[in-house]
């Protein structure tokens, strides 16, 4: 069900922890399956990530997620940060179960949350970020009831 690397990213998660007076910190969740994930960015004044931390409440896809994420990330600029997709945290770990993909996508918001965080107290505009989105089913429409 799980790949060998999934597996070592959640055994042997990288970049556990948090960084005080981080740069940029973001924060999602996912109502529904009750994940959240938190990423603490720590970036120099050539806008390079130095450090990359996180914490995730959920299970061993989110914690596999979370660890590839900063892994993807660390050491390289905010817009290469940016471009870091849920598709290329998927592929990093050599793949996740279906019911396991919205996992990568909380990856990819808490970066884009964390972002927006940095430029948000730096008074500056990334271009290409839009403001995330706390919970990442907000804008599926709610399921009718009868």
């Amino acid at each position: 069900m799980y790949t060998e690397k999934v597996m070592d990213h959640f055994q042997h998660p990288r970049n556990v922890g948090e960084i005080e007076n981080a740069s940029g910190v973001g924060t999602v969740g996912n109502a529904k399956c009750g994940d959240i994930m938190r990423i603490f960015l720590d970036i120099d004044e050539n806008q390079i990530i130095r450090d990359v931390k996180f914490k995730t409440f959920g299970c061993g896809a989110a914690v596999a997620t979370s660890s590839m994420a900063t892994e993807l990330v660390k050491g390289k600029s905010i817009y290469d940060a940016l471009k870091v997709t849920n598709k290329a945290v998927m592929e990093a770990l050599d793949g996740l179960p279906p019911v396991k993909v919205h996992c990568s996508l909380l990856a990819e918001e808490a970066i884009h949350a964390a972002l927006w965080d940095y430029a948000e107290k730096n008074g500056i505009k990334i271009e290409g970020l839009e403001k995330p989105k706390s919970d990442i089913h907000e804008d599926e429409e709610e399921e009718e009831e009868y």
